[in-house]
């Protein structure tokens, strides 16, 4: 490995955007070398990782029940405050029982590498997360993409299948890097067609999307429609973790026969504890939402006013589009001199020549915020000749 220098070499014209280290709570302000920063490149979207109530709440975890469970729940890692989370997530999004792992990522694993068997048809968007493409890459199933929200594509793959074999449906709600919304609508109808299951990665979309950010299902009415529904806890709820909810004897599989899940050691009291404090709050104090729409709304429109491609993003991830890689990087690291920080989206993420920067919002950005934010992101990329 030791011929990989392209990251070294990146950093010796300082244009390395990529692990940059924070010495604060991670806030719509950041400490970075010392200096403020206004973060706009948070999964925060509730703005709850410093939120006085969720901090205690891991507090009197750790007092009561100590750092660390030494197990997985399988064996001796199950606390009361794991079921009471799964309970309580359940009834959140709509579904009779859930399950928690130790990351999101291990939920897509857990669920993709375990339930799809052989014969069986995994049929994925396009810009799906990798924690998706991973976890179908583990299943013995014949794994189909069709192009990114196009549902004549997706009716094409659902009829290229065996009709008795299992169709899995697999789609990002948001998606993370474009900020739009998936057409479940649309994949409902297929689905009902061609007697599909669907699964909803609802990782961007909980806290944001729904009656109290209860997600994608919730925003269309269509929970009982969705089959599986799969969360994490390292964005809305402040946390790290995350959970499948779906029907009951599908979780009681999972249970058994999940390898992510039994083989993995379970999530810690704090981070539990953190995201039960985290419900009550999106379920008391829904002005949350409602603030962080209300920017999103005026951030999308300003970007467009000022000349920005958006894309199709209608959500707080709002990307904008550069294309070339180079000015990419430069507009980055000029604005976090400028006390502002966005990340880099860079082929592979993207395809070759669509390179963009990723401004996300929290509902506890102020407004003055927002626009010292646009407006410096409009100077620089003028002078940089992006728009």
């Amino acid at each position: 490995m030791s011929s990989y220098t392209t990251p070294q070499e990146a950093q010796k014209t300082g244009m390395y955007p990529y692990f940059r280290v924070i010495e604060s709570e991670q806030d719509t302000e950041v400490i970075i070398n010392g200096k403020k920063v206004l973060m706009f490149g948070s999964n925060s979207y509730l703005g709850l990782t410093n939120h006085p109530k969720v901090i205690e709440a891991a507090k009197k975890a750790t007092d009561k029940y100590g750092t660390g469970c030494a197990g997985s729940r399988f064996l001796n890692g199950t606390l009361d405050i794991h079921i009471e989370l799964e309970e309580k997530l359940a009834g959140f999004v709509g579904k009779e029982a859930s399950l928690c792992y130790s990351t999101g990522f291990q939920a897509n694993l857990g669920v993709l590498g375990c339930i799809p068997q052989r014969s069986d048809f995994i049929i994925l968007d396009a810009l799906d997360h990798a924690s998706i493409i991973e976890g179908a890459r583990l299943s013995f199933a014949k794994v189909l993409k069709f192009e990114h929200n196009n549902m004549s594509a997706l009716e094409a793959k659902l009829k290229s299948c065996d009709s008795n074999a299992m169709k899995f449906i697999v789609v990002d709600g948001i998606f993370s890097m474009e900020g739009d919304i998936t057409n479940l609508p649309e994949i409902v109808r297929l689905a009902e067609k061609y007697n599909a299951t669907i699964m909803v990665d609802d990782a961007h979309s909980l806290g944001v999307l729904g009656k109290y950010g209860a997600g994608t299902g919730s925003h269309f009415d269509l929970t009982d429609q969705v089959d599986i529904i799969m969360g994490t806890f390292s964005k809305s709820f402040a946390s790290l973790g995350g959970f499948i909810a779906s029907d009951a004897d599908t979780i009681n599989y999972l249970k058994h026969n999940s390898r992510s899940l039994i083989f993995s050691a379970s999530i810690t009291p704090a981070s539990t504890a953190t995201v039960l404090a985290t419900l009550e709050i999106m379920q008391n104090e829904p002005e949350r939402i409602e603030k962080l729409w209300t920017d999103t709304r005026y951030a999308i429109n300003t970007f467009k006013s000022l000349g920005f491609i958006t894309g199709l993003s209608e959500t707080p991830i709002i990307p904008l589009h550069i294309g070339d890689m180079q000015k990419t990087l430069v507009l980055t690291m000029k604005l976090i001199e400028q006390g502002i920080f966005i990340n880099p989206v860079i082929p592979p993420a993207v395809p070759p020549n669509d390179s963009l920067i990723r401004f996300s919002l929290m509902a506890t950005h102020t407004r003055e915020q927002i626009d010292y934010a646009i407006e410096h992101i409009y100077q620089t990329s003028k002078s940089l000749g992006i728009i």
